[in-house]
């Protein structure tokens, strides 16, 4: 079976989507998002926003273009809208018009500003996490009837690749932060095995005395048992430390 030159260019957008280096930046790759939208479906534009963490209101993360970008401002300033309702509700919006008699239009505000631009359909999918879900990327179109089932199959595709990256990059920094936190700890460590053998040395004792002694000390001043160690590594030993008597 022959691939079309739009399977290839849809595997490039996956590709591009997901293979990012450990330290990319969410926003760029949100905004590559909305681009690979818009190259390869019939949409005039994409938009991406999230649920604010404290507030929980939809907030406009990226756009495709400018407006796109102003679209999703004035939804925003007037409370109403796609992006509002799919971030809101967690889920996807399927297509819907703009235009029609005032009294039938789901958003009777937003509506005029949005086919004033051109635009007279809007569609919606989730971007999620694990158990997470973030908001939803917003389809502004200029000609719903060109856009099918399996062209807003394909932009869940797309949003649930970047939410693995995004995901990913999360257990990267879950990691890193593991592996600092088992590196402080070993760090550590070995500067309290530096310390023991300090005192043991000095004092003629074996190492577990010297330990003990060690701890002892830091507790009775409550000072942190590897600050005490790091000095005393350095050479910098408390003089009660060498008191025979203690």
């Amino acid at each position: 079976m022959l691939t079309t030159d739009r399977e290839a260019r849809i595997a490039d957008a996956v590709l591009d989507l997901i293979h990012r280096p450990a330290d990319f930046d969410p926003l760029e790759l949100l905004h590559d998002l909305t681009g690979q939208v818009v190259a390869l479906l019939p949409v005039r534009c994409a938009g991406v926003t999230v649920l604010d963490r404290d507030t929980h209101e939809p907030v406009h993360v990226t756009a495709s273009d400018q407006l796109c970008l102003a679209l999703e401002e004035e939804q925003t300033i007037l409370g109403e809208g796609p992006c509002i309702d799919s971030a809101r509700a967690r889920r996807p919006l399927p297509v819907t018009a703009l235009t029609g008699p005032p009294g039938t239009l789901r958003w009777p505000r937003f509506a005029p500003h949005a086919r004033r631009a051109g635009i007279t359909a809007v569609a919606a999918v989730s971007l999620r996490l694990p158990q997470m879900a973030l908001g939803g990327m917003n389809l502004m179109m200029t000609h719903p009837a060109d856009i099918g089932d399996q062209d807003l199959r394909l932009a869940r595709t797309m949003a649930d690749v970047t939410a693995v990256a995004l995901a990913h990059r999360q257990e990267l920094i879950d990691k890193e932060t593991v592996l600092d936190q088992l590196q402080r700890a070993l760090d550590s460590r070995l500067v309290i095995e530096q310390a023991k053998g300090v005192l043991s040395a000095r004092l003629n004792l074996g190492v577990d005395d010297a330990f003990q002694r060690l701890r002892a000390h830091a507790r009775s001043r409550q000072e942190k048992l590897t600050e005490l160690a790091a000095r005393i590594a350095r050479g910098d030993v408390p003089a009660e430390l060498l008191d025979p008597i203690r």
